[in-house]
């Protein structure tokens, strides 16, 4: 909590000045990181904790058991809190306040899916394009071009506008694990760029169903505004060259791992490289530790922006936890 500051981004309640007083909204955001740092599936345990835990209570700004909020409150501030941004502001000031002076060597990229307890919305299926002959066009009829890609679309995007053109909404995704299974769920895609040492730098929460290479180029200049870095490792889902294209432009070098295609020989890469890619694995180990250590398995609210909330605040305990273990070694 310290290392956080949580209660900053929050509005204290001595600053309304009409109406009943609310719940001190700071000492809500506080138990809302014990739930995450402790685990905890739900409000309810959380409160119950509270209740028979008075260290925790305190800590968190509940001086007894009569201040603790009911669950609803406790409902109503994550909306309040998901609707404002808290957890990305605490983790952008995280990152500015001990990453951005340093050289990052690796940023490693993955996305990790999130389970949800909602229904997925269903696909609009789209409007049929009328079709037409093979061959030349005729004398004075007019052909349509084809949409450019998203990747293509991309390139000449912001960041914000590829954003916000990616979609958010709770639906079924699917990937193949290691061993080439393939396995589903309902929910989102957690998009995730890490530093060395298991350091979170940027954070995007999709549709589960977007193909995790979509959201490379958008998540590149982000991260490249906040920390200075030299490598970028992805996997295989990532290999296109619209992604090379862009790692290349922010002075990066690109290690993709190859997607055989056609049945192209792939030419193996130098051994400092092969190095240097196994460095990757940060990925994997961090979001090991949001799902068995920082409630990612534990997804009880309903909604894109709270979902994320709920991503952020694992987000920001795991770097805390990990910015103390790297001061105290």
């Amino acid at each position: 909590m310290d290392v956080l500051g949580i209660h900053q981004y929050v509005s204290s309640p001595y600053s309304q000045w009409m109406g009943r007083k609310a719940c001190d909204r700071r000492a809500i955001a506080r138990a809302f990181l014990a739930k995450t740092v402790c685990d905890l599936p739900t409000t309810e345990l959380l409160i119950e904790i509270l209740r028979l835990q008075p260290t925790l209570r305190r800590l968190c700004g509940f001086e007894t058991r009569r201040d603790i909020p009911s669950a609803s409150t406790f409902s109503r501030a994550f909306a309040e809190f998901a609707a404002s941004g808290l957890g990305d502001a605490v983790h952008k000031t995280l990152v500015a306040e001990y990453v951005s002076e340093k050289v990052v060597m690796h940023v490693s990229r993955d996305a990790t899916e999130v389970n949800a307890r909602e229904r997925p919305v269903k696909k609009e299926k789209p409007a049929p394009k009328p079709k037409r002959k093979r061959g030349r066009p005729k004398a004075g009829e007019v052909v349509e071009a084809a949409e450019p890609k998203r990747l293509v679309k991309q390139l000449d995007q912001t960041p914000e506008e590829a954003i916000a053109e990616l979609p958010r909404d709770c639906n079924v995704g699917s990937k193949k694990d290691s061993k080439g299974h393939v396995h589903s769920w309902t929910g989102w895609k957690a998009h995730i760029d890490w530093a060395d040492g298991g350091v979170p730098l940027n954070v995007l929460t999709t549709s589960a169903s977007l193909h995790d290479s979509q959201v490379a180029i958008p998540m590149s200049r982000i991260t490249a505004r906040r920390v200075v870095s030299l490598y970028d490792l992805m996997d295989s889902a990532y290999d296109a060259p619209q992604i090379r294209q862009v790692s290349e432009e922010l002075g990066h070098v690109a290690l993709i791992d190859r997607n055989k295609r056609g049945g192209e020989d792939l030419i193996p890469w130098e051994p400092d490289r092969v190095r240097r890619y196994h460095e990757r694995t940060t990925a994997e180990r961090g979001n090991s530790r949001l799902k068995d250590e920082f409630g990612l398995r534990h997804l009880r609210v309903r909604g894109h922006s709270k979902a994320h909330l709920h991503i952020m605040f694992g987000i920001v305990a795991l770097f805390a936890d990990q910015l103390r273990h790297v001061l105290s070694g």
